[in-house]
C-alpha cells in the first residue's frame, strides 16, 4: 500500500501547473465513447487495414470494428470478465489484437501485452504478477507459451486466435481453452456494461524492457491513453481525411498509442503491418496514401541500408507523406541527416516514455527547414524538440529544482500522460516520483530559441553514463563521432569495468556489409574528435547491436566483450 506521501506526489506528477482539471482535456468520458461516436459519425469509412506477411490486406471500417469490439467485449462478459479485471495478449501486429484491445477498454478491462520475443521466464513473471485471468494466445506460439500459461494460477481461460490450433475445446490442468473464432461467433454484437467506465479505470499494464531483473509494470488509464492521443494528433495535425501507417510493434506503447488510439482520436484510419519490412515501405505508404508514419532508429537505418543496394529510381515517392515521426532510440545526427539527405523526407523527432504514455515532445512540424536543420544537427544532438500540451518538461538537478539552460541534469515530466504508478511496486514510486515530478532517468539540457520556447534534448540513461575516474561521460556523444566514420553501419560506446579508472570507454561497432575497418584507425579518428578521456580504448567488431523490441541499444549486454581489458592501463600517446 502506497504511504500517503508517494500518493500525494504521484498525483501531483499527474497534473499540469494551475490546472487540475484534468476532464477538461479531453472530451470523452472513456475509449468506448470515443469508439461508439466515430462508428456512429465514419460508419464505411476504413478504420483498420490490415497486412499479413505474405501482403494480404485485410479493411474494417469503423461500423465493423466497432461491432467486432462489441462481439468481443460480449463474449468476454460471458466468460465471467468485469470492470477492473486484466486480460493478456500474446501476438505479433495482427488486427484481431487491435478488437481485442479496444473490447477491453470498451468494457472497462485492463489490457497485459506480451512480446514473444521476451523469454519464458520474462513471459511467465508478467503474467503472474500482472494477475491476468485470460489470454489471448496466437496459435503460432501455442506449442511453445500454452504450458507455460497453464502454470499461471490466475489465468482461468486461453482464446486461441489463428489457423494453427492444436488444442481447442479441452482443459489441460484445469485451464479452459478455446478457439476465438468460434466463442466470437456465438457473441452478441450488442455489449452492454453493468457498469459505467470511468476516466481512470486502467487500460494497460505495460511492463519496461529493463535488462536485468524483473521488469516493472506500468499503469495507464483510459484517461492517459486519450490524453496523449489528443497532443499527439493535435501536433501533427491528423485529421479524419489522413492515414496512419504502424511499422512498430503494438505490445509497445509507440505503436498502440501513436499509431492505433491516436487514428482513433482523429478519426483518422491506420495500416497496420505485421511487421516492418524494407522493401515495401515506400510502396505500401504510396498505395494506401499515408500521410505520417511513427518509427524507431533503427528503422532508418534499415532503409538506408536497403536503399544503398537498391537503386534510387526504383523507389517508389509518396506524395501523401508529410514526415516521419522519430523516437523511442538513440537516433545520431549522423543517422537523422542520412535518412533526410537520401530521401527528402523530414523526421520530427520526438521522446517520451511508457511512464508517459508515450511521447511527450516533438519538433515543431512548422520549422522553416533551416531552422529544422540547426535542431536536427548543429547542436551536437538531435533535438527532442518541445514539450506537447499535455505535459510540462523540465531538466532539474536531484532535488527537483530546474537548472539554466545548456546545464545537463534528469529530465522530469509532469502532466495528464504521465501513468498511475508502477505496479505493486513502492520502491520504484518512492524513487520515481521522489519531488512530485516522474524522473524520467534520463539526462538531458535545453536550449532557447529566440521566441523563447524551450528546445529539449536527450544525453543518454543516467544508469547507462560512463563513470571514468568518477566523472561522467554521456555515451550518446561518442556514438554520434563512432556513426560519422565512413563505413561504419552502427556504433556504441560502452562502459566496462577497469581496474584504474573505474570504468574505461570501448566501442562496439557493425560495419556496412562488405566493408573493412581498420579498427586503429577508427579509434584514430574518435581520438581527433574526442578528448582522450572520452575516446574509446578498445573497439570490436559485431555483426550486430542488441536492441530491445523496439530499438534502444542494449550496452549493458556488450560489457562482456571487453572483459579481457579489466587490467588495463590506457596512456595518452599524443
Amino acid at each position: 500500500m502506497l504511504d500517503q506521501n508517494i500518493i500525494d506526489n504521484i498525483s501531483h506528477a499527474r497534473t499540469i501547473t494551475d490546472s487540475d482539471d484534468r476532464s477538461g482535456y479531453v472530451g470523452y468520458e472513456n475509449i468506448g465513447e470515443l469508439l461508439f461516436k466515430r462508428a456512429r459519425d465514419y460508419d464505411t469509412k476504413p478504420y483498420l487495414i490490415y497486412y499479413d506477411l505474405e501482403g494480404n490486406r485485410r479493411e474494417d471500417n469503423y461500423k465493423d470494428f466497432f461491432m467486432l469490439a462489441s462481439m468481443c467485449a460480449s463474449m468476454m462478459h460471458s466468460f465471467g470478465l468485469r470492470r477492473g479485471d486484466r486480460i493478456a495478449t500474446i501476438s505479433h501486429n495482427h488486427a484481431d489484437t487491435v478488437v481485442h484491445y479496444f473490447a477491453a477498454w470498451l468494457m472497462g478491462v485492463c489490457v497485459v501485452p506480451v512480446s514473444v520475443s521476451e523469454d519464458d521466464h520474462r513471459i511467465s513473471y508478467i503474467l503472474e504478477n500482472s494477475g491476468a485471468a485470460l489470454v489471448f494466445l496466437r496459435s503460432e506460439y501455442q506449442d511453445r507459451l500454452q504450458p507455460l500459461i497453464n502454470s499461471i494460477p490466475t489465468i482461468q481461460m486461453t482464446l486461441l486466435c489463428g489457423d494453427e490450433q492444436h488444442s481447442v475445446d479441452e482443459r489441460t490442468n484445469g485451464k479452459n481453452i478455446f478457439s476465438y473464432e468460434e466463442e466470437l461467433s456465438k457473441a452478441g454484437s450488442i455489449f452492454r456494461a453493468d457498469d459505467a467506465v470511468k476516466k481512470e479505470d486502467e487500460a494497460l499494464i505495460v511492463y519496461t524492457s529493463g535488462t536485468t531483473g524483473n521488469p516493472k509494470g506500468v499503469v495507464l488509464t483510459q484517461y492517459n491513453l486519450l490524453a496523449d492521443a489528443k497532443g499527439i494528433s493535435e501536433w501533427h495535425g491528423i485529421t479524419n481525411s489522413q492515414k496512419m501507417m504502424c511499422v512498430l510493434p503494438i505490445h509497445h506503447v509507440n505503436g498502440t498509442i501513436v499509431t492505433l488510439v491516436t487514428p482513433m482520436y482523429a478519426g483518422a484510419s491506420i495500416v497496420l503491418n505485421h511487421k516492418f519490412q524494407s522493401e515495401y515501405f515506400f510502396s505500401r505508404i504510396e498505395k494506401e496514401k499515408v500521410t505520417v508514419v511513427s518509427v524507431v532508429p533503427t528503422l532508418l537505418a534499415f532503409l538506408i541500408e536497403f536503399y544503398k543496394r537498391t537503386p534510387l529510381s526504383q523507389m517508389p515517392h509518396p506524395q501523401s507523406l508529410r514526415h516521419i515521426i522519430c523516437g523511442a532510440g538513440p537516433l545520431t545526427v549522423e543517422l537523422g541527416m542520412q535518412f533526410e539527405e537520401m530521401f527528402d523526407i523530414r523526421i520530427i523527432h520526438g521522446y517520451g516514455l511508457s511512464e508517459t504514455t508515450c511521447y511527450s515532445c516533438f519538433l515543431p512540424t512548422t520549422l522553416t527547414g533551416n531552422e529544422h536543420k540547426h535542431w536536427m544537427r548543429d547542436v551536437g544532438f538531435p533535438s527532442i524538440g518541445q514539450a506537447l500540451p499535455q505535459n510540462e518538461m523540465m531538466v532539474a538537478d536531484e532535488n527537483g529544482n530546474e537548472i539554466a539552460a545548456n546545464q545537463r541534469g534528469e529530465i522530469a515530466i509532469r502532466g495528464f500522460n504521465v501513468m498511475k504508478y508502477y505496479y505493486d511496486n513502492d520502491e520504484a514510486n518512492e524513487k520515481t516520483f521522489s519531488y512530485g515530478w516522474f524522473r524520467s532517468g534520463d539526462e538531458g539540457f535545453y536550449q532557447m530559441d529566440d521566441q523563447g520556447r524551450k528546445f529539449f534534448f536527450i544525453t543518454g540513461r543516467l544508469k547507462e553514463l560512463i563513470i571514468r575516474g568518477g566523472v561522467n561521460i554521456s555515451p550518446l556523444e561518442i556514438d554520434e563521432v563512432i556513426a560519422r566514420y565512413p563505413g561504419v553501419k552502427a556504433g556504441i560506446a560502452v562502459g566496462f569495468e577497469n581496474d584504474f579508472y573505474g570504468e574505461e570507454v570501448g566501442a562496439y561497432v557493425q560495419t556496412i556489409d562488405g566493408v573493412s575497418i581498420s579498427g586503429e584507425k577508427l579509434l584514430s579518428f574518435c581520438r581527433d574528435h574526442l578528448p582522450f578521456s572520452k575516446t574509446p580504448k578498445v573497439v570490436i567488431f559485431g555483426s550486430d547491436i542488441p536492441v530491445t523490441s523496439t530499438g534502444k541499444y542494449q550496452r549493458n549486454k556488450c560489457k562482456p566483450y571487453f572483459a579481457q581489458w579489466k587490467s588495463a592501463q590506457f596512456r595518452k600517446t599524443k
